[in-house]
């Protein structure tokens, strides 16, 4: 199985195509950035046309994505909600299922305790995925960590298509 997962923003979106067979490989990760200069409008084109490109490119199955997490600016989580809906048409229109993980189901997941530290999921992540030990920045460890996590919920029976 094939798949993409997001760690959904605007100004940094953590973006990771992984495959499992029998072990979890890194085919691609990237943290796509876009200028805060840039009108919002314009840096949420940029978020949907990467999203199309690499979903074109790597032909994955469904996407994996973090559900929206409420922070104390809601500016900011309107903003983050936006990206979401841009990321998420694009996925539907390209075919792809879509599934969405709690930060508490991805730290489960990945380290197996809810209250685990950015840290203790960089070290996860970087254990159980092939080509992981290099990656330096948060946001494409959390989208990492997101395709570990669908891997871990998805029905075995899915995996063997």
């Amino acid at each position: 199985m094939r798949i993409i997962a997001i760690d959904p923003g605007y100004e940094r979106l953590g973006i990771a195509v992984l495959k499992k067979d029998k072990k979890e490989t890194l085919l691609f990760s990237e943290c796509f950035k876009t200028k805060a200069s840039m009108p919002f409008v314009n840096r949420l084109e940029l978020v949907g046309r990467e999203v199309a490109r690499l979903i074109m490119e790597y032909s994955p199955e469904a996407l994996a994505i973090e559900n929206l997490f409420i922070e104390t600016n809601q500016k900011t989580a309107m903003r983050v909600a936006e990206v979401r809906g841009a990321i998420l048409y694009q996925a539907r229109l390209l075919g792809l299922e879509i599934y969405e993980y709690t930060p508490l189901q991805i730290k489960v997941a990945t380290t197996g305790y809810g209250k685990a530290t950015k840290t203790q999921v960089m070290s996860m992540v970087k254990k159980l995925v092939s080509g992981a030990d290099f990656i330096k920045q948060d946001d494409e460890v959390d989208a990492i960590a997101i395709g570990l996590t669908h891997f871990a919920y998805v029905r075995p029976q899915k995996m063997l298509k």
